[in-house]
């Protein structure tokens, strides 16, 4: 039971909701980059909603099964092709179908977008490292010796002791007109006029973008304080400003310190947008307080709960 990688794809690893209370030994807490498209992948399979599945970014894996009856999913705005029965067939997001011995799956792209998910019916037989099957590609922790999933790798799949039963929903990812922040601990280094341009300019994703951060190009911030500071914790999701003046978000597998000023952190329920936005895509920020960005995730959750109780 078992699956074989013809392709590897881009940054293909294997993730699940993440691992915590690790940020004081410098291991982040890593995970999918997009929540909600994860726990939709394990739902609409049948697995548990925080079993691994395999990430990709821009461009997936090539794979070739070697098992019968599994049950599969791709989830985001991706193109993939099945080859069935030496016959190819376009495959259609969110929608189950199954795969037999020597059958393939040909993950071809992402769509104006970043990331994208896959999963079988039962999971892929590999063993949690600190209670997290994420991979953290820099500490080399995870499955797969920590490592990216490359060309002849052969993933271990369980034996799926359900029935399999065909799913699909209707979902989109959502677009945005806003990123929505919060005030960030050094907020006020920042001159007035810089504060003003950051909420009011676009910002451009930068090739310079992967797990760990996303490097933006647009109006440069003033710092009228200091430039560097002493190291603190970070978050995901908070916006350092380093001596160029240009921001940078950090993302799921970011340093668990850092030394640079930092102008917000963009909400919780804004993040599986962001992290989806390819280089080039323009960002606008918006300011709010944190009672309201407390409505908005408890509003992200409910609406992820819905969509999951609808498959």
């Amino acid at each position: 039971m078992s699956i074989e990688v013809i392709r590897p794809g881009i940054n293909t690893t294997f993730q699940d909701r993440g691992r915590s209370n690790l940020y004081h030994l410098g291991i982040p807490f890593s995970g999918a980059m997009d929540t909600r498209n994860l726990l939709i992948t394990n739902k609409l399979v049948g697995n548990d909603i925080n079993d691994a599945v395999i990430e990709f970014a821009l461009q997936g894996p090539k794979l070739k099964v070697k098992q019968n009856n599994i049950n599969c999913v791709v989830t985001g705005n991706v193109s993939f092709t099945f080859k069935k029965n030496s016959k190819i067939y376009n495959g259609e997001c969110y929608k189950t179908f199954d795969l037999n011995n020597n059958d393939e799956i040909d993950i071809i792209s992402t769509n104006n977008s970043m990331y994208g998910y896959f999963s079988i019916s039962g999971g892929f037989k590999i063993e949690k490292k600190w209670n997290s099957y994420s991979t953290h590609l820099r500490s080399k922790v995870g499955p797969n010796k920590g490592d990216k999933i490359v060309e002849n790798d052969i993933l271990q799949l369980n034996k799926n002791v359900k029935p399999i039963i065909k799913k699909s929903i209707d979902y989109s990812n959502s677009k945005i007109e806003f990123i929505r922040v919060i005030k960030g601990t050094n907020f006020d280094y920042f001159s007035k006029e810089s504060q003003k341009s950051f909420f009011e300019n676009q910002y451009q994703v930068t090739n310079l973008t992967d797990r760990m951060g996303m490097r933006l190009d647009g109006n440069k911030l003033n710092n009228i304080k200091s430039e560097n500071i002493k190291s603190e914790g970070l978050i995901k999701g908070v916006i350092q400003v380093p001596p160029d003046g240009k921001p940078i978000i950090m993302l799921s597998d970011h340093g668990t310190i850092g030394g640079y000023p930092k102008i917000g952190v963009i909400i919780s329920a804004d993040y599986d947008k962001i992290v989806q936005l390819p280089p080039m895509s323009k960002i606008k920020f918006k300011m709010i307080d944190v009672k309201s960005a407390e409505k908005l995730f408890k509003l992200y959750s409910m609406e992820t709960k819905n969509i999951l109780d609808q498959i």
